[in-house]
C-alpha cells in the first residue's frame, strides 16, 4: 500500500537545524568559556582555540559548598513536583469528568494567577515567610514553588484526562469500582506518558526559577539559582569562574531532560493525534 504521506519541503530539516544550533550555541559557549582563564574569557576577539583549564572549577568548589546547594535544588523541584501531582491529580479529575458550569472559568482563573508579576506579590510573601520563620528555608521554597507551579499542572492533566476515554471509566463503574478506584486503577495507568511529562515541566520550572529563591533565600535554604548569582561580584563579574558556576548549575537538569526526552515528547503530545 504506497504511502500518501507527502516528503517535507528541504527547507524545514535545514531550519529545525538552524534553530537548534542558535538555541544550543549558548550553551556550547558557556561551556567554552568555563575552560578559558579570565584574560582569555574578556579578550577581543574571542579566542577558539586555548589551553583547557580547571581552574575554575577549583575555584567555584573552593568557593561554595556546591553539593549543598544542588541538595536544595532536588529537594525543592522534585518536593513541589510531588506535592502538586498529588493536589493536581485529584482536582483535574473531578474538572475533568465531573465539570460544573463553573469549572470553564475556575480553570481560566487559575492559568489567570501565572499571569500576575512575581514582583506584585513579593512584599506580602515576604512578611508571611518572615513571620513564619520560613526565610531562606527549604519547606519555605517547597511551599513557594507548589503554589506557583499548581496552576499549569492541573491544567495539564486537565487536558490529558480529557483525552481518555469515558466509556472506559463507565466500565468501571458498572462492575462497581468507586471513585477511588476509579482513579487509581483506571485512569492513572492510562494517563502515565501524561503525568510523567507534567512532573517533568514541573522540575524543570522549579530548577530554573530564580525570582522567589533570590528574594527569600540567602545561603542555608538556597537552590543552584542563588548559586550562580553569588558570582556576581561588586568588583565585576568573573566570565570564566560564572561560566564554570553555571555549566555546573544546569548540568543535572540537562541530563535529566536528555534521558527522559522520549518520555518528555511522548507526553506531550499525548491525545494530539485522534
Amino acid at each position: 500500500m504506497p504511502s500518501t504521506l507527502q516528503k517535507p519541503p528541504r527547507w524545514i530539516p535545514i531550519l529545525a537545524w538552524v534553530i537548534a544550533i542558535l538555541v544550543f550555541f549558548p550553551i556550547f559557549w558557556m561551556a567554552l568559556t568555563s575552560f578559558k582563564t579570565e584574560t582569555e574569557a574578556i579578550s577581543t576577539p574571542p579566542s577558539l582555540f586555548f589551553v583547557p583549564t580547571l581552574e575554575n572549577y577549583t575555584d567555584v568548589f573552593a568557593r561554595s559548598n556546591y553539593a549543598r546547594f544542588v541538595w536544595n535544588s532536588i529537594a525543592v523541584s522534585f518536593g513541589s513536583t510531588l506535592l502538586a501531582l498529588a493536589f493536581a491529580i485529584p482536582a483535574a479529575y473531578a474538572m475533568a469528568f465531573f465539570p460544573t458550569k463553573r469549572t470553564p472559568s475556575t480553570l481560566l482563573w487559575m492559568l489567570s494567577t501565572k499571569m500576575m508579576p512575581p514582583v506584585g506579590v513579593l512584599i506580602p510573601i515576604y512578611l508571611l515567610f518572615k513571620t513564619l520563620g520560613l526565610l531562606d528555608t527549604v519547606t519555605g521554597l517547597l511551599i513557594i514553588y507548589t503554589l506557583i507551579n499548581l496552576p499549569i499542572v492541573v491544567w495539564m492533566l486537565y487536558t490529558y484526562f480529557k483525552d481518555v476515554p469515558g466509556e472506559i471509566l463507565e466500565a468501571g463503574r458498572v462492575d462497581g469500582a468507586n471513585p477511588i478506584q476509579e482513579l487509581f486503577l483506571l485512569l492513572l495507568p492510562l494517563a502515565v506518558p501524561g503525568i510523567a511529562s507534567t512532573g517533568l515541566l514541573s522540575v524543570i520550572l522549579s530548577w530554573n526559577e530564580a525570582f522567589w529563591s533570590l528574594n527569600l533565600t540567602s545561603s542555608q535554604g538556597a537552590p543552584l539559582t542563588a548559586f550562580i548569582a553569588s558570582f556576581s561580584s561588586p568588583q565585576g563579574l568573573f566570565w570564566a569562574k560564572l561560566s564554570a558556576a553555571s555549566l555546573m548549575a544546569i548540568a543535572p537538569i540537562l541530563v535529566v531532560g536528555w534521558m527522559s526526552q522520549r518520555q518528555l515528547v511522548s507526553g506531550l503530545t499525548f491525545g494530539a493525534v485522534k
